[in-house]
Order: C-alpha cells, then structure tokens, then sequence
C-alpha cells in the first residue's frame, strides 16, 4: 500500500512565492540569452509556458533535461519507447538554444520540442495548461520544484532518470530534509546512474520503495551520426598522418593541451590535433592562443581547409562530434584537466577510440574507473603524463587499437541497462506504480 503523500513545508511555500516575484527577472536574463543565440519570439515565450505548436492527441510523455547533454542521454530511450507503444506521443523540453538546435536535428517522429517554463507557477500553469502531460520524466539532476509538484497535482505520474546530484547539490538539500523529502516525493521512480547516487537520495528521504540504481543513460546511448562524405573528405585530406583529437575543452585546459602537442611535433612533425572546445563561442581566442603558440591552425567554422601544413584543426562548430571520433582513434577527453567534472567517454568510445582523461571526472566516477580498470582508457595527470600516452599510443598501432578495442566493449554493455529502464519507465506511464 501507498504511504501517505507528504505536506508541502513552508520552506517549499516560500520558494513558490519567491519565485512568482522572482519570474520577470527571470525571464529578462533567459530572453536575452535566446535571443543572442537567434531564437524567435514565438519559441523565446515557450519559456513563460506559452505553445508555439499545438499538443497532439493521444497520451503524451513529457522528457525534461537541462540542455544538449542530458538530452541527448535519454533519445534512445525515447525511440525505445515509441516503438514499444505506437499510441504515445513525446514532448522533450530543455533550457538552452543549443540543444533546441541539435535536438531538432535527432528527434524521432512522434517527437517535438518547447523550451522548459520557467519554473514558477505562471509559467509552469500555463506550460501544464497547454500540454496536459499523462506522464513526466526527469533527466539526470533536473529537480525543479514548482514543475514537480504542479504536475504531480494534476494527476501527471512522475520519474527521475539517469538521476545524478554534485556534492554541493546534495549537502545543500540537505540542510532541508524535510523539503527535500516532500520534494522527492513526488517521484513515482527514481533511478539513478549509480550506488553512491542511491544513497545521497536515500539520506535526503527519498521513498526506498521508488529507488532503483542503474547506469548512466549514456551507456545506452546510439552512436552518434557521421556524415561519410565529410569523413571521407577528411581522411583524403590528413592521409596517414599522426592524429589525435582533444574533445570538448575548457579554457584553462587548451594551454596544456597545446604545449604538448607542440612537444609532441618534436618527435613525430607531421602530427596533428583536432581541438573540439565544448563552447564553440570561445573559437576566437583559441585561434589566438594556437597562433600566440607558433602554431599553424584551420577553422571549421569559417570553412577553412585541411592540409599538410595544418598543426592544429579548430573544429569550433556544433553537432558534429561523430564525425570527429570516426576520424581520429585516440581522443583526449577534456573538462578533466580541470576541476569540472569530465564529460562523456562512452561516445568515443562506441567508436573504438583510445581514451585519455585527466583525473577530475566526478560527473563519469562511476564510469572511468572501470573503463580505466579493463583498459579503455588511460587517467593522465599534467601535461608530461599526456605526451608519454600520445608519444605511446600514436607510435604503436597495436596499443591504440587493443586500447580501442576494450573501450568499445566497455560501451557495448548499455544495451541490458536500456531494456530494465525502458520497462522501468512504461510502468511509470502506465501508472501501475505506486
């Protein structure tokens, strides 16, 4: 039998009423940022819960993530889902421009995207209004209050997946566990990507009964599209070069990545770097920093070519990393030199790419570890670590392939994960829990 569903606390009241006065503001700093980013007026006031299209008929599945990456974690899921029940209809909801763009790009047919509403009652009213959601699933940390709770007394059965929370975020909740506990108890599910996940919601008085602990949704995750023609024109172009790809950077990380390939060219001249920032916005003081180096550099954003004469490629566009890990066997994972959190391994790694990573990776723990552990991958601490490993792998075919190799079969376990999940989630949808 069901416990009783928790009291709102008068921590979470107050919360609703600040965020009422709190939703012009808001709205002024995320309108500005759209519309720098070229979004229309029509899709900007997606975020204030007003439609721009009309929800079609059927049940429909709400999927919520913060932007490209946890998006993108839960796509495969989606088409999992679609073609089980061909009666469902989702809509996905994000927050940035970025991922309205490549998710536009990815959805599959009876998919569409709005902007998330702001997470205050006007907003989340009128969104819950318009959409009439039979079911809501939560993507990775997203637990925004007044959406939860709105939905959840409207009837919507609710979901947290992939669900993963930072040390802050965890110890912040709880100083409140009362409100944490009312919080997540409007979850029908929660599963999280790993054991010490489990537990941080369990001491935040998430309901045992609701807790299941999984894997990281982008261990189920399709490799990502290649268009063969640009391979192709690419592999022309470098020939049997010496490559090796240094994805989704952050400033602070360049610098180190840069001085070692430049010692890297020492020993093997005709080497060259693919640099992949994760904020393509920052292409042009990278392109100052390549040339401040005395190195040769082609933009992709400006359509500049690739030739022998090319050190570094500045690949400073969006949507395009399966192409560059089709192209280049070993991959320097970036948001790792640096104490960010690392980023996601299992993409390259479905393309049998050697992979090296710095040791700040709290974002993938559970996934580096084991990935290193079989081979996968190498955990390189400072720039000299860096150039042994590329010294090493790019010097031995064999060692990059072995690396590769065991990195791919590392990735080639998500599939059980996806079928547990994708039963998971329809019990949600179909409301036979709780």
């Amino acid at each position: 039998m069901s416990a009783k569903p928790l009291r709102a606390t008068p921590l979470y009241r107050f919360y609703r009423a600040a965020m009422t006065g709190l939703a012009p503001l808001m709205w002024w700093t995320v309108s500005r940022k759209l519309k720098r980013a070229d979004v229309p007026a029509i899709r900007m006031h997606e975020r204030l819960g007003h439609p721009s299209i009309a929800r079609p008929p059927g049940p429909l599945v709400w999927f919520h993530g913060a932007s490209v990456g946890e998006s993108l974690a839960v796509l495969t899921l989606i088409e999992t889902l679609l073609e089980r029940r061909c009666d469902l209809q989702v809509l996905m909801t994000s927050g940035t421009a970025s991922s309205a763009e490549i998710l536009a790009k990815r959805m599959p047919e009876r998919c569409q995207h709005q902007f998330a509403p702001l997470d205050a009652p006007g907003p989340v009213a009128r969104f819950l209004d318009a959409w009439r959601p039979d079911a809501g699933i939560f993507v990775d940390s997203e637990i925004w209050p007044n959406m939860l709770v709105m939905a959840h007394q409207r009837g919507t059965r609710l979901a947290l997946v992939n669900a993963r929370l930072s040390r802050s975020s965890v110890d912040g909740w709880r100083r409140f566990p009362d409100t944490s506990a009312f919080v997540l108890d409007q979850f029908d599910l929660i599963v999280t990507q790993n054991r010490q996940t489990a537990q941080n919601l369990r001491d935040m008085g998430a309901p045992e009964d609701r807790l299941r602990s999984g894997l990281n949704l982008k261990s189920t995750a399709k490799p990502l599209p290649v268009d063969e023609l640009e391979l192709a024109r690419l592999r022309a172009a470098l020939g049997d070069r010496p490559l090796w790809l240094a994805s989704s950077t952050h400033k602070g990380e360049d610098e180190i990545l840069l001085r070692a390939h430049k010692r890297l060219l020492a020993s093997q001249p005709d080497a060259c770097l693919i640099l992949i920032p994760r904020h393509p916005e920052r292409g042009d003081s990278l392109a100052e920093l390549i040339a401040a180096g005395n190195l040769t550099c082609a933009r992709r954003s400006r359509t500049e070519g690739l030739n022998a004469q090319t050190q570094v490629y500045l690949a400073d566009t969006l949507g395009e990393m399966g192409l560059f890990y089709s192209l280049a066997p070993t991959v320097f994972m970036g948001g790792s030199l640096q104490d960010i959190g690392g980023h996601n391994p299992f993409e390259p790694a479905q393309f049998a790419a050697a992979i090296l990573t710095g040791p700040h990776v709290a974002n993938f723990s559970e996934t580096y570890e084991p990935l290193v552990s079989v081979g996968g991958a190498a955990m390189i601490a400072n720039e000299d670590e860096l150039l042994a490993q590329l010294r090493r792998l790019l010097g031995s075919a064999p060692a990059r392939e072995q690396m590769g190799l065991a990195a791919k079969s590392f990735a080639d376990r998500g599939q059980a994960a996806l079928e547990q999940i994708t039963t998971d989630v329809l019990s949600v949808i179909d409301g036979t829990l709780r």
